[in-house]
């Protein structure tokens, strides 16, 4: 099951403030919270008073909390890998270590009486999980979740995302990764410019980080990494079917009713024979076939333009189309509208056979 999630800090935000934030992101069905350990400083007491609070706020309105420990985190509160009961004690479901121990310590957390899932850190990029399934772990209750990055030009780079995913998704992991909004400003550091998981999403819109992590296939649960994002963000992303594509995207004025429900309400998917030029979902043609499709805007195409084939084009005509590489238009085809410049990137991930379909913005 593919989930939301936002992050809280409390040490670094009021507390009405992040209730407040929890109980709306609630309302837009996100699951699961974040929050982070490594820059608390207060002592031991402060720290079980005011995350209990908040994990307390968290439960209420059905939500998942995974707090981010590490080695250092262990040592500064006495809590030794063998009994992860403070944890339970503040109300945790889960712990992710942002640093790990050597594999074995990680593994006899995997059968912690508390029933606490342990979170590993997908980003590092070693044989960790493999060396800690060697210490014969038990895998159900290991998830595995990327770091963000505060600073610009830090974030991982997308084959070193792929790559390390897959070694968790290939043992069957439940994964996560971060996105960050640009309208909020609250994270565990000093330094925020921007809390994604991936460099390249940085400046995106925060919808397009969330389409594109789910576009991979390997990234279960999207979190917000920084707080406190807007009310219209959180509903945007709520609104996302994280099990099929969907495009925003822009029509032209002159559009005719029935191409227009073409775009819009039909049932798309790419045909198996794929081509590098253009996506193909065929099923229109069929349904309007005997229809006239007359040419009404016929300008060259360019990646990203959403075609319908004209009559001028015979048993083709009706057929929608999405361009991939710019093409001359030999004046048979109608461009019809164009997915918005920010999504192209998602065209890529329309494989053989795979089910699509459009939003209007404009």
């Amino acid at each position: 099951m593919r989930r939301l999630g936002i992050s809280v800090y409390p040490n670094h935000s009021k507390l009405e403030e992040i209730k407040e934030y929890i109980a709306l992101a609630a309302k837009y069905k996100f699951k699961r919270i974040f929050t982070c350990l490594l820059s608390v400083e207060e002592g031991k007491e402060k720290i079980v008073a005011e995350f209990t609070e908040v994990i307390k706020c968290a439960k209420e309105n059905g939500m998942e909390v995974i707090a981010d420990v590490s080695p250092k985190v262990f040592g500064e509160l006495g809590i030794s890998y063998k009994d992860l009961s403070f944890f339970k004690e503040i109300g945790a479901d889960g712990i992710r270590l942002d640093m790990g121990f050597t594999g074995n310590e990680e593994s006899i957390m995997t059968f912690n009486p508390q029933d606490l899932k342990i979170e590993l850190n997908i980003s590092s990029g070693t044989k960790y999980l493999e060396n800690i399934l060697s210490y014969q772990a038990n895998a159900d209750k290991l998830l595995g979740c990327h770091n963000f990055y505060p600073h610009r030009y830090t974030g991982l780079s997308f084959n070193h995302f792929i790559e390390t995913t897959k070694q968790y998704k290939d043992k069957g992991l439940i994964t996560a990764a971060f996105i960050s909004s640009p309208t909020a400003n609250v994270g565990p550091w000093p330094v925020n410019e921007g809390l994604c998981t991936l460099e390249m999403h940085r400046e995106l819109p925060i919808v397009v980080q969330a389409k594109h992590l789910w576009a991979t296939e390997l990234i279960d649960d999207v979190i917000i990494a920084n707080s406190f994002a807007s009310q219209e963000e959180l509903k945007a992303l709520s609104e996302i079917d994280p099990y099929q594509l969907t495009l925003n995207c822009e029509l032209v004025e002159s559009i005719p009713e029935i191409e227009k429900k073409i775009v819009l309400e039909e049932f798309h998917f790419n045909r198996g024979d794929v081509s590098d030029y253009v996506i193909r979902s065929t099923q229109s043609r069929v349904k309007y076939k005997g229809h006239e499709f007359p040419p009404f805007h016929t300008p060259n195409m360019n990646r990203g333009d959403i075609i319908v084939e004209t009559s001028l084009y015979a048993h083709y005509a009706g057929e929608l189309q999405l361009a991939l590489l710019a093409m001359e238009n030999s004046g048979k085809t109608n461009v019809v509208g164009h997915v918005v410049e920010e999504e192209w990137l998602l065209l890529d991930y329309i494989k053989p056979w795979q089910k699509f379909k459009f939003n209007q913005v404009k």
